[in-house]
């Protein structure tokens, strides 16, 4: 272990690893999108299942190629070590602050979001007035910020308070949502309809089924890719994981296909008891999340708990996301390519403090972006784009490892055999092109009120911004006589 003060330290086991991963990936990707996408992607109707596991084959694809490579390349910063080590420094930067973007933005969506959830606990247990102060503009604003700066608050104290709060709330989660899997098998359609006409005096008649439509199906499939996104956060902390060349895969497999299987089961549960076509009603009126459907068949007392749930799931996000893309910034700052004080590590807590504070301040503009924007898609369609982008250049890193950086490649713990390697890194980028144009041209067709709603415009202007950033601190850098091809053939020394 170092104790250096500008140094991070290797404290964070296998399991806390997997909780970065299971925190990042679980959320309003659960409670929120599978259900949401009716409005999202008209006409998916009973066919989001199908769309839900397709999509989980170029994220587990992407997933293996993240083991591959975080076995031989285990520091901070993964995603941007790797490509900027295995294929080009440029590109390895681009992917990285298109994902640091993404994320950023997403974290203060999700803490945007989570209040609603907050809301309706408190509807739950009959608090009225507390729930309609949380409608509020200026207090739902106000409760995201306090939610994300605490989290700030604990990351910035180091591993053993992020361990602290984010295993408890991961194992609640886990157990509070099983209660959906649960109750969503246990009831059926008719159960559902029986309750919403005792509770609501409605009567609906289900649709059975539409027409399959290959072009909804593709785009409902890449925006569910999302759901898979958060896994890379493991390999953003590969500078605190202890015995990073074995714990590092084994955390990013581990949380990828249990949260994988979680999901399904979630999804298949909610959609097993409430009719697919009044959720796409529904969908179209208002905000709809899962414990909200299972509410009508459930006790009020189990109704209550897996809002808690959920809201435990959305906030869980916060801490292992804000891990993610203080690191990243972090690895940036010690290669030089951004403001070395970035690159300052708290001389007692090890943590990345001044990237943190960024981070949180980076956050607070998707809080404020999703409050005047009213639609938190937006958000979701940049980190869609901006994760697309990173996991389709981290399996064409797989493929030109070899090449690029032999020493780097003989490092690789796991599936050294170059057939598989290739197999994965090729088949990897094929399935992301294609999800990357579908959800493009999906974006650029929507009709919005203005070209800034588009998610792709804005993601090409932030592009366009880490270019100039790369090319002015690489002309910086060569100026003060840095050998920039061996500084970037070799790992940040620990």
């Amino acid at each position: 272990m170092n104790n250096k003060p500008n140094k991070l330290t290797r404290q964070m086991g296998l399991l806390a690893l997997t909780a970065t991963g299971v925190c990042s990936m679980l959320g309003a990707s659960i409670n929120v999108v599978p259900f949401m996408i009716q409005r999202n992607v008209p006409g998916i109707g009973p066919y989001v299942l199908p769309a839900f596991a397709f999509a989980a084959i170029p994220a587990l694809l992407a997933a293996f190629a993240y083991s591959i490579l975080a076995s031989a390349m285990p520091r901070a910063g993964g995603s941007y070590i790797y490509a900027s080590r295995g294929l080009n420094p440029y590109l390895g930067f681009v992917a990285s602050f298109s994902q640091w973007f993404g994320l950023s933005i997403v974290i203060g969506v999700i803490a945007y979001v989570t209040v609603p959830f907050i809301r309706d606990v408190f509807l739950g247990l009959g608090l009225d007035s507390l729930a309609v102060a949380l409608e509020v503009g200026w207090i739902r604003v106000g409760l995201a910020l306090a939610l994300l700066w605490t989290f700030v608050a604990i990351n910035i104290k180091g591993t053993k308070s992020y361990e602290r709060t984010l295993l408890p709330m991961m194992f609640l989660m886990f157990a509070l949502g099983a209660i959906v899997i649960i109750a969503g098998f246990s009831f059926d359609t008719t159960d559902f309809l029986t309750a919403l006409k005792a509770k609501e005096g409605r009567e609906f008649v289900p649709i059975p089924t539409i027409d399959f439509d290959w072009r909804v199906f593709l785009s409902a499939a890449a925006l569910l890719f999302s759901s898979f996104i958060g896994f890379d956060s493991i390999a953003q902390a590969g500078g605190e994981a202890k015995n990073p060349t074995k714990s590092l895969p084994k955390a990013i497999l581990i949380a990828i296909l249990g949260v994988g299987l979680f999901y399904f089961l979630f999804a298949a549960a909610v959609y097993h008891t409430a009719p697919w076509s009044f959720v796409a009603e529904e969908a179209l009126n208002k905000d709809i999340t899962a414990p909200g459907l299972l509410s009508y068949v459930l006790p009020s007392g189990l109704g209550v708990a897996i809002l808690v749930g959920a809201a435990i799931a959305l906030i869980n996000d916060l801490p292992a996301m804000l891990l993610s893309v203080s690191r990243l910034m972090f690895a940036w700052a010690e290669d030089g390519i951004f403001p070395k004080v970035i690159s300052k590590v708290h001389p007692k807590r090890h943590t990345p403090h001044i990237a943190l504070l960024i981070a949180g301040s980076m956050a607070s503009i998707g809080v404020l972006g999703s409050h005047f924007a009213g639609d938190f898609f937006l958000g979701i369609d940049i980190m869609v784009t901006s994760m697309m982008v990173n996991f389709l250049l981290m399996c064409v890193t797989l493929l030109t490892l070899p090449q690029r950086n032999p020493d780097l490649a003989s490092e690789i713990k796991i599936i050294k055999n170059r057939g598989p390697q290739v197999w994965i890194g090729g088949f990897g980028a094929i399935f992301l092109v294609a999800f990357l144009g579908i959800h493009t041209y999906k974006d650029l067709a929507s009709n919005v009120d203005a070209w800034y709603f588009h998610s792709t415009p804005i993601w090409l202007i932030v592009m366009t911004l880490a270019s100039i950033i790369f090319v002015y601190k690489w002309r910086q850098l060569k100026f003060q006589g840095v050998d920039v091809t061996a500084r970037f053939k070799k790992l940040p020394i620990e």
